[in-house]
This record gives structure tokens, C-alpha cells and sequence, in this order.
């Protein structure tokens, strides 16, 4: 082979790619290195009249500010919160993907349903449950009216309001995990679950050495898009209660909004910070799945 004709092949992927990196270098990378030098500077998104910018370098004034804002360690904890219950949607969603991945008749039917509210927009979600916690007329503080005598009104209540909007947000995303466990289970190597059965492997012993081993390309996706979404959940609190009742639903995404872009923020500086440390929690979660991933494949 001659070193034209190598240098044309090893050149022609880089070629393919160089669209996709430079989509991803403008629109990701750029961006993130942004918001780290503005993190660093109190500004209030403002330039003067020679188009000049006009922020003040600070330092690491802005994350020192974080850590005695009470209104962000609200907004921390509840992300937390979200991110240990939001993961439930991972073994809720390949249990329910394992009941549907059978052929008996009206299987389709059943598909659909559970498919259905990945669909729908998250405000409509938000509505939906809105109006499901609802006091007097909601469906949910009508039963629990009905079992305890006294109705619980979920979203007024501070102690509750977060959990009210995480079960939300779990109703889709449940249903997303469910899709990308159903398109892993239809990859499942039949032979080996038939030499698996010959060998006397059924129910939990099947699933935890044969199933789940070959749903790892599906278990990646499904933990990576949960955790994001539990880390950018805006549009559930911002409908269902803009971080109310007093603040004790914000979360980091809501709270970035408030302090950058509200009418009682415009304190971009401030915002980025609060997006850095957002941004840091979700490569320490992805990156340390990542990591077991990998430390798992080289280990086998």
C-alpha cells in the first residue's frame, strides 16, 4: 500500500467527523469554557454604550457566595434528592420493559400506553400533576382525603413539595428507560438464554448473569440521560410551583434562572457559578459510572 493511498484512508474518518466535532466544539465546549471565565466576574449581563464589557473580575468570589447562600444549599440538597430517587427510573423501567418484551395478544396495546407520556411535553406533565395534587378536585388529595379524613395539598407543602414533583418527572422518564431496555432486549443473544436454561438458570440467577450483562450498552444510556435530566429539572418546578412554597423546591437549574435571568436576578457571574457546580456534579456522577463500566469490561 503506498503512503497515498494510507494517508487518504486514515485521513477520510477525521474527514467524517470533523462536522460533529465542530458542532460539538462551538456548541458544548465553547460554552463550558464561558461560563467558567464568567464565573469568575460579577456582571450584570450589561455592556456600555462602546460595546465594551463591563463585568468586575472576582475571583472565586462568586463560589465563596455559594456556600453561605441558604437559598443554594435548598437548591443543592433537593438536587440530590433528585438524583437518588430520579435512579429509580433505571430498575422501575427494565422491570417493566422484561413484562412487556413477551408476544401475547394486546401486547402492543400495553406498549403504548406506557410509551405514551414520553411524548408529551414536560409542561403538560406538569399540569397533569398539578392538577392531580390539586386541593378539592385533585384526584390524589381526594384519596388521601378519603383513607385519612384530611387532605394533603402536595405542592403547598414544603416537606412534601419536592417529592410531589419528583414523582412527576418519574412518570416519563420511566417510560424513556422502558423504550431503551425494550430496543436492548430485542439484542439479547437468544442462544446463550437457551444454554443458560439447559444449565438449570432461571428468574433472578437468568437475568442478573445472562440479561443484564448484555444490557449494558442500554444500562449506560438509560443511567446517563436519568442523571441529566435529574440535574436539569427547570421546566417541572418552574411550571408546577416556580420553587415554591417558600424556595423549598428550587433546584440548581431554577435557581441559575432566578440569580441570571429573572427579573430579581440579572447576575450572570453569579448564574455561571452556580451552573459550574452543576456542571461538576454531573461529570462526577457520569464520569464515575463510566469509570465502573470500564473498570467491569477489562475485568472480565
Amino acid at each position: 500500500m503506498s503512503s497515498r493511498s494510507f494517508n487518504q484512508r486514515s485521513l477520510a474518518p477525521w474527514l467524517f467527523l470533523a462536522p460533529g466535532l465542530l458542532m460539538f466544539l462551538v456548541y458544548v465546549i465553547w460554552p463550558i469554557g464561558e461560563s467558567l471565565l464568567l464565573s469568575l466576574y460579577d456582571w450584570d449581563g450589561l455592556y456600555n454604550r462602546e460595546g465594551e464589557f463591563t463585568g468586575r473580575f472576582v475571583g472565586l468570589g462568586n463560589f465563596q457566595e455559594l456556600w453561605s447562600d441558604p437559598a443554594f444549599v435548598t437548591s443543592l440538597v433537593n438536587n440530590v434528592l433528585w438524583l437518588g430517587l430520579y435512579l429509580l427510573a433505571v430498575p422501575a423501567g427494565l422491570l417493566i420493559a422484561i413484562f412487556l418484551n413477551q408476544s401475547v395478544r394486546g401486547i402492543r396495546l400495553y406498549k403504548s400506553l406506557f410509551f405514551f407520556p414520553f411524548v408529551i411535553s414536560q409542561v403538560v406533565v406538569g399540569l397533569i400533576f398539578s392538577w392531580f395534587y390539586a386541593p378539592d378536585f385533585g384526584l390524589f388529595y381526594n384519596l388521601i382525603e378519603a383513607v385519612t379524613g384530611t387532605g394533603v395539598a402536595i405542592l403547598a407543602e414544603e416537606k412534601y413539595v419536592t417529592y410531589g414533583i419528583i414523582a412527576a418527572g418519574l412518570w416519563p422518564q420511566i417510560a424513556y428507560v422502558m423504550i431503551l431496555y425494550l430496543t436492548g432486549l430485542n439484542n439479547v443473544a437468544p442462544d446463550q438464554v437457551e444454554a443458560a436454561r439447559l444449565d438449570g438458570a432461571k428468574g433472578w440467577r437468568m437475568l442478573w448473569y445472562v440479561i443484564l450483562p448484555q444490557l449494558r450498552p442500554a444500562t449506560f444510556i438509560a443511567v446517563v440521560v436519568t442523571v441529566i435530566g435529574a440535574l436539569r429539572s427547570f421546566d417541572l418546578v418552574s411550571v408546577m410551583t416556580s420553587g415554591g412554597p417558600f424556595g423549598s423546591s428550587r433546584v440548581l437549574s431554577f435557581y441559575m434562572y432566578e440569580q441570571a435571568l429573572s427579573e430579581y436576578g440579572y447576575r450572570m457571574g453569579y448564574g455561571a457559578a452556580i451552573a459550574v457546580v452543576l456542571f461538576a456534579i454531573m461529570m462526577v456522577f457520569i464520569s464515575g459510572f463510566i469509570w465502573k463500566m470500564w473498570r467491569d469490561e477489562t475485568e472480565r
